[in-house]
């Protein structure tokens, strides 16, 4: 029954989980919105080998997963679930590759399901689901690399063995065409240590030609178009993005050693309370060669993304697969043995996090209220929803563990599906311009030229638009390497030269000005506009309308 009823059950809860919210709510600001003005433009312009970000050389990413984005807009509309399209398909594949390399490692339907579950409902991995960035892309070739992987070593007959290492090629290619160098040196940091163990290192470096040759094939072409478009792509891509963000001493986002073993914990959620029987599980089963595999899985791309000085917390995205596997494993045999104290645990706990929130929540409602009154009070009685499931899940797995193992799912799904929902205007409103943008479509169409403060917001009016011609005004941040170039200088006006700016841009047609105000440099730059325009707000966004004056 478990193996007839699995990939259907999962199948319905992805669709239910991950593609119905995706149009609940607007882009998140910086992300979401670069990445769908980014792979419009692509759409638009037909320049698909260099990506421009509002028309300015973006050189942080290679091609590839915009791409998949900009596939996802031409086939859905350039709309909400256009963009995300992509990113809840990855992390559906993702799912789908948990579930294939169980069957694989145990041929077990439980440990399969089990497996899958946790996956699919790790809060990290499902809300990532829904956000339009390339890292859920990134994490399912790099989850494919690993499975492929050991497919490779575990094949028994030569044609079996050769397909799983064109497979692995193919996987790193498109890994590498989506994010970089990284999806060719994970797979090794495995490989090598797998096939020293296991004394097949001769066999590694012999299908690993094959792999390598494959990887070239599916990235080269990209890759000469791009240099011969643009001969400095690869010197900013390789030394900025890859070198000076690993070992650079003022590399961005630079965190300690330490940074990724508490998140690993938090991306665990709910079911961290099992990490501890896992680990131990784990270790006492190292020497066989289905759980060492794993543990290199796990540990090595963990140790490397440590020894790195720049780190966000999505790069450990590829680490939650294996992780899921040996939790998934140790739950699954704890199933069958009657043994439950971990999952009750577990349940206590996530239960315990939810009423803390929960009267977190009302003590800040009650004397810094969080949600204003009348519009906000659906968002408040949603998020009450959210953490009233949430209890109530884990309460039936900490009274009935072994019954209702699975309970946690419907807290972790429930938060995902509604929390963006549930979230107050003060959030909404700052952190999804693009929304505020659509009210006032009608008044912004007929601009003639554009103007932002901010970056996020931005990209949302070129995205929500469908125009690249945003002027960016005493603004640089990380588009700052594209604006150096020459040609770039008209995308940019400081506030030395804004009221010359302003005044030429109304004689040709009225202009649209998006603006970011929540200082006092903010306010001074809104100082120098113009003072007949028409004015919107909501939150610190500002919305001006200047219209055309003749000369």
């Amino acid at each position: 029954m478990i193996r007839r009823w699995a990939l259907p059950l999962l199948l319905l809860a992805f669709v239910a989980v991950y593609l119905l919210p995706l149009m609940t709510h607007g882009l998140w600001i910086p992300d979401e919105t670069r990445y769908a003005q980014i792979s419009q433009e692509m759409l638009l312009t037909g320049k698909w080998a260099s990506p421009h970000f509002m028309g300015i050389r973006y050189f942080e990413k290679p091609a590839a997963g915009y791409w998949m984005i900009a596939l996802g807009q031409a086939v859905f509309g350039q709309n909400l679930f256009g963009v995300r399209f992509v990113s809840a398909l990855s992390s559906g594949l993702s799912i789908l590759l948990v579930y294939l390399m169980a069957r694989r490692l145990w041929n077990d339907p439980q440990k399969s399901l089990v497996c899958s579950v946790l996956y699919m409902s790790f809060v990290s991995v499902a809300a990532l689901g829904g956000y339009a960035n390339l890292d859920p892309q990134f994490t399912f070739w790099v989850n494919l690399t690993g499975v492929a992987l050991w497919f490779c070593f575990d094949s028994s007959t030569h044609r079996g063995r050769l397909g799983a290492w064109v497979l692995l090629g193919f996987a790193c290619g498109m890994g590498f065409m989506t994010k970089g160098f990284l999806a060719w040196l994970l797979p090794v940091l495995i490989a090598l240590p797998y096939a020293l163990w296991q004394k097949r290192f001769r066999e590694l470096v012999g299908y690993g030609v094959v792999c390598v040759a494959v990887a070239v094939i599916v990235s080269l072409p990209w890759a000469l178009t791009v240099h011969l478009q643009e001969p400095d792509y690869w010197h900013f891509f390789f030394w900025h993005e890859h070198i000076q963000r690993f070992a650079g001493e003022d590399a961005q986002h630079a965190e300690p050693f330490w940074y990724y073993l508490p998140l690993l914990v938090a991306f665990c959620l709910p079911w961290m309370a099992l990490l501890p029987s896992t680990v131990r599980h784990a270790w006492l089963n190292k020497r066989r060669t289905d759980i060492g595999y794993i543990l290199l899985w796990l540990l090595m791309p963990l140790a490397f993304f440590s020894l790195a000085k720049g780190k966000l917390p999505s790069y450990i995205m590829p680490c939650l697969l294996p992780l899921a596997l040996l939790m998934g494993n140790s739950l699954a045999d704890k199933l069958g043995q009657g043994h439950y104290r971990a999952l009750r645990l577990n349940g206590w706990l996530n239960l315990v996090l939810g009423v803390l929130v929960l009267l977190g929540l009302s003590w800040f409602q009650l004397n810094r209220p969080v949600y204003g009154h009348g519009q906000e009070t659906l968002s408040l009685v949603l998020a009450v929803v959210v953490l009233l499931g949430w209890i109530v899940a884990n309460l039936l797995q900490g009274v009935r563990p072994l019954r209702f193992w699975a309970a946690p799912v419907v807290g972790s799904w429930l938060m995902v599906a509604l929390l963006p929902a549930a979230l107050p205007h003060s959030v909404v409103y700052n952190k999804t311009p693009d929304q505020f943008i659509i009210d006032h479509l009608p008044e912004l169409q007929p601009a003639t030229a554009l103007l932002s403060n901010d970056l996020g917001a931005a990209s949302a009016l070129s995205w929500r638009l469908g125009r690249p011609d945003v002027t960016l005004y005493n603004t640089i941040g990380e588009v700052k390497y594209g604006l150096a170039y020459p040609d770039a200088a008209h995308h940019k006006v400081n506030t030395a030269h804004v009221q010359q700016w302003m005044s030429e841009a109304r004689q040709k047609g009225s202009v649209g000005v998006v603006m970011r105000v929540k200082g006092d440099d903010e306010i001074a730059e809104v100082a120098l506009l113009p003072t007949d325009g028409q004015r919107y707000e909501q939150g610190n966004l500002v919305i001006l309308i200047f219209p055309q004056v003749t000369p």
